[in-house]
């Protein structure tokens, strides 16, 4: 289920639970929480699609954002970290 919040300990993150969404939703719904997240700052997105790890390194090629971070935690949870171009 896909929810953004800013609930990370770093007032400039802003995570993205897109878990259990199947491709192309995780980047859709990355690209609209993209918008509140102030120039500069990090969205995490939260994932399980393993098609989401090809996916957000195109989605960051075409947009300009950073993918500062791509890793996977146990569970198959698929962290991708973000950051918005200044």
């Amino acid at each position: 289920m896909a929810e953004a919040s800013g609930g990370s300990a770093d007032p400039n993150t802003t995570t993205l639970d897109a878990t259990g969404l199947l491709c192309p939703l995780p980047v859709l719904k990355a690209r609209r929480a993209l918008k509140a997240v102030p120039a500069g700052g990090i969205l995490e997105v939260l994932a399980t699609d393993p098609g989401a790890t090809k996916d957000f390194v195109h989605f960051c090629r075409t947009t300009g954002c950073e993918l500062i971070e791509s890793s996977e935690e146990p569970g198959g949870i698929l962290r991708f970290r973000l950051r918005k171009p200044a």
